[in-house]
């Protein structure tokens, strides 16, 4: 387990690859709200996208705090976990590219569908992996 804001190496190697990943982010009644989301590695920040309009977006605009869990595809036993703040929202040419590197991975393309989406840093406080 590591505390502060990198991301360990078990963690990234997770973190890198098209992992399975679910984000949860707080409701405005204070429970929790997950949903799967893609995710990629900025800046030893892990990074997310969604639709600005989304839940998850409107979440993160109240509070900023979120959990990421992910498992590995060839391995759903091989995991990893992040908590941290959404410490930046990327939009515009910026969040395309980020975008398209995150879609590249897991859809081996371009983002099909070209408006309507930023991309969230995550800072992360906590982070940690392991294999079952």
């Amino acid at each position: 387990m590591t505390k502060g804001n990198k991301l360990p190496e078990d963690v990234l190697a997770i973190a890198q690859g098209p992992s399975h990943a679910h984000i949860a982010t707080v409701l405005p009644d204070g429970s929790p709200h997950s949903v799967p989301v893609w995710v990629g590695v900025e800046d030893g920040k892990l990074a997310v996208l969604t639709s600005p309009g989304s839940r998850k977006a409107r979440n993160i605009a109240k509070d900023p705090r979120v959990a990421v869990s992910m498992t590995e595809p060839s391995n759903r036993h091989s995991m990893a976990q992040v908590r941290g703040r959404v410490c930046e929202r990327v939009e515009g040419d910026d969040a395309w590219k980020i975008i398209d590197r995150m879609s590249q991975k897991y859809i081996g393309g371009p983002y099909p569908v070209r408006e309507d989406r930023v991309v969230f840093l995550i800072e992360p406080e906590s982070a940690s992996a392991q294999t079952f």
